[in-house]
């Protein structure tokens, strides 16, 4: 079963994935595209990339946990070669198809897609691919190309869910698997302080800076299954959460003066918004305007939209070069980019990741519900 409430988290979060990397694009080539609006503005349209990937964090965790349940009654239950084998239909087959397309450009040399020998070459990459610690190989030697740059985030995710239904069979009780997963909330500040972690990189992509958010989601699923909320708790909830959604996205200049950036607490703030409003979606099953639905879709469809929307971006950024830069076409770049990549994700999403997806856990997983697990989320 889908809930719009979420799904509309993610398209919020993939815009601003979108949007971060087309301006990551137009400022590497000098474009004064922001020349003359206020700072916030421009922060909070193309500066949040990272706080969409955090968004993603505490959706995906709560998806996880709240389909295990359904799925096997108590997280004590949880069948671990299963969840392996259901994460492996969900996530590799467009990864793999992903990583033989990057490797193909590669090796045809061609522009922006060529790993360099600084990061380690292909060879390299395709194993902290494989292996998810991306994120690690980055902030050691470097940043690789951006089409294998977004892989980070998947490196977090996976390496969560690696030792997720292992400790839901070691925490038996609910209660001390709360306690063990509220142990990566309050470790995650100090993972993306600057006080404590002196690398820039590492900060932003370090295993543990983006586990909290997934922790989180997976508390709020295990609080919704436990609890029935009244009607007035979870409107307070919902308006809450928007308010801190709003603070996080809307004045991220002031909460980065007050040192909530430099502390590591404007993730965190961010991931308590969203899992209330999550909270709130779930339980009283918000149904969104039909003004909404292409957005809606942009969200049921952001694990393809995330992983092969480098291409659109880099595509459509070739043809406003050879246009010759034209200040008053930025506008509709960042529109094409939007449209194109939410084609592209729609087209990838129907023509290949779903039917693998249930091809796979045909083949897979005998007995299982597909029509459910076909919901089951990643951070994208």
């Amino acid at each position: 079963m889908r809930l719009d409430g979420v799904d509309l988290l993610r398209g919020l979060a993939i815009f601003f994935v979108l949007m971060n990397h087309v301006n990551m694009q137009l400022l590497g080539a000098k474009i004064p595209y922001t020349k003359g609006l206020p700072a916030q503005l421009v922060s909070s349209l193309v500066w949040n990339g990272q706080l969409g990937v955090q968004i993603f964090f505490a959706i995906s965790g709560f998806l996880i946990t709240s389909t295990s349940l359904q799925r096997w009654g108590s997280l004590a239950r949880i069948e671990v070669r299963r969840f392996y084998q259901l994460r492996f239909a969900r996530i590799a087959p467009l990864l793999l198809l992903l990583l033989g397309v990057l490797c193909a450009l590669h090796l045809l040399h061609v522009p922006r897609f060529v790993v360099s020998g600084k990061t380690g070459g292909l060879p390299r990459a395709l194993l902290a691919a494989l292996t998810f610690h991306i994120n690690l190989l980055e902030a050691r030697r470097g940043y690789l190309p951006p089409s294998w740059d977004i892989l980070w985030s998947l490196s977090v995710e996976e390496m969560f869910y690696l030792f997720f239904p292992l400790a839901c069979r070691i925490f038996r009780d609910a209660r001390f698997l709360a306690v063990f997963l509220f142990a990566f909330v309050i470790v995650g500040p100090f993972a993306r302080a600057v006080a404590f972690n002196h690398n820039p990189v590492w900060r932003e992509y370090s295993y543990l800076g983006g586990m909290d958010a997934i922790a989180m989601g997976c508390l709020t699923a295990l609080l919704l299954a436990r609890y029935r909320l009244p009607r007035s708790v979870l409107w307070i909830c919902g308006s809450f959460g928007l308010a801190l959604l709003v603070f996080s996205l809307g004045f991220s200049i002031q909460a980065y003066k007050w040192g909530l950036g430099r502390n590591g607490l404007s993730m965190t703030i961010l991931s308590i918004g969203t899992c209330m409003l999550i909270a709130a979606a779930a339980q009283t099953q918000w149904q969104a305007p039909r003004i909404l639905k292409l957005f809606l879709r942009l969200g049921q469809r952001s694990y393809e939209v995330y992983l092969t929307h480098v291409f659109v971006v880099l595509g459509l950024f070739n043809f406003f070069l050879a246009a010759g830069k034209p200040i008053r076409a930025v506008s509709f770049l960042f529109l094409a980019v939007l449209v194109f990549a939410g084609l592209l994700g729609e087209l990838t999403a129907s023509g290949y990741s779903e039917p693998i997806n249930r091809w796979l856990r045909k083949r897979l997983i005998k007995g299982t519900d597909i029509r459910s697990t076909l919901t089951q989320g990643s951070s994208v």
